[in-house]
């Protein structure tokens, strides 16, 4: 899974619209620090979002006082505007795509710690040393930005679909295995003899 990184106002609503088009989580508000170093605590608040979700559903919030809905109320819009887009992240991305290396450099830093490849796209102001797949480009340009997120998203549907195509395949072709094995004879016990009439004894 990729994660898109990008919380400057130029490439903020790009990265969500193509984020979203190839079903992965992204992140446009402020970078929640220890998001990958401490990521149990960012999941636990994530499951907290789940929690009031089923409140309203079971009718408990319904029971609250005006206050305390109020304070749920305004919890969830909290959490939903920090965390709602990675909300199905359930396990460190295998990768980060980040737009402004330097304004994100707290999540590059956490990806390096931890060795989760970073692509970037990298502008003459920043240091690529940090950068796994350094993109050269023009990081406040949101037509450039738009650019290479098309192709990348691109790529990663084609991706997406052959790995779909690959098990359908296989599931294939693990029913035509399992058919064409030969059914084993099932091999019951033996019917009990039955017991011998007895003779009438003579009188």
């Amino acid at each position: 899974m990729l994660l898109f990184v990008a919380t400057k106002k130029q490439a903020k609503q790009v990265i969500a619209d193509k984020a979203k088009s190839v079903g992965m989580p992204y992140v446009t508000e402020r970078w929640p620090g220890g998001m990958l170093t401490n990521f149990p605590t960012i999941r636990k608040a994530i499951k907290k979002m789940a929690a009031i979700d089923k409140m309203e559903k079971d009718g408990t919030y319904e029971n609250l006082s005006k206050r305390e809905k109020l304070q749920i109320t305004r919890q969830r819009a909290k959490l939903e505007k920090n965390l709602g887009s990675i909300a199905d992240l359930s396990r460190l991305p295998s990768a980060l795509f980040v737009v402004d290396v330097m304004k994100e450099h707290i999540a590059v830093a956490e990806a390096n710690r931890l060795g989760i490849p970073v692509f970037g796209i990298v502008d003459t102001n920043s240091n690529p040393n940090n950068i796994d797949y350094v993109i050269p480009a023009n990081d406040d340009a949101s037509k450039s930005i738009e650019l290479i997120l098309d192709t990348l998203c691109a790529a990663m549907q084609e991706g997406l679909a052959e790995r779909k195509v690959e098990k359908i395949d296989n599931k294939d072709a693990e029913g035509e295995e399992a058919a064409a094995k030969p059914k084993r004879a099932r091999v019951g016990r033996k019917p009990a003899a039955a017991p011998a009439e007895e003779t009438p004894a003579a009188e």
